[in-house]
């Protein structure tokens, strides 16, 4: 991989780019078949242990049919700090990361990526948890998992 052009912006931390993954609620993953990209934000929860990320979507599309085809892709979380005011600047922190998508079957993963998910995206997970995840509803959820094979950061401002 290219070397970062901005040195003073790049994040050497690890613990401060997986803060990232798990801090934001979507990511925004571009893939591409045929040479075309094509990209989707997604929601998404971040498993340390596996240096995973899932997320959840429908069976049938076009993302899937690209998937597929190519299962490599590139992303990004974004924690935007704001625009400043008369500075023309912008204040972020960015997690660049490289990965493989794979589509679970295997219910106890389903349900372990459930609970990673909503408890990233909500203040009250429990209530979700015990609403949302059920036998039939882990039977017929699609969720992916994008395995981590490079990681990176980036930021400005603090």
């Amino acid at each position: 991989m290219k070397e970062i052009r901005r040195k003073e912006k790049k994040i050497t931390s690890l613990e401060e780019i997986i803060d990232i993954l798990n801090k934001t609620k979507y990511i925004t993953l571009a893939m591409c078949v045929d040479n075309i990209p094509y990209l989707v934000t997604l929601s998404h929860g971040f498993d340390a242990t596996n240096n995973s990320l899932y997320f959840h979507c429908a069976k049938q599309g076009k993302k899937i049919d690209i998937l597929k085809q190519n299962n490599v892709v590139w992303g990004q979380a974004l924690m935007d700090n704001g625009y400043v005011e008369g500075k023309c600047d912008h204040l972020y922190a960015t997690t660049q990361f490289k990965g493989t998508v794979s589509f679970i079957e295997d219910i106890d993963e389903k349900e372990k990526a459930l609970n990673i998910m909503i408890k990233q995206q909500e203040k009250k997970p429990e209530m979700v948890m015990n609403d949302q995840i059920t036998k039939e509803s882990l039977k017929t959820v699609q969720i992916g998992r994008i395995d981590i094979t490079f990681l990176s950061g980036k930021k400005s401002g603090n």
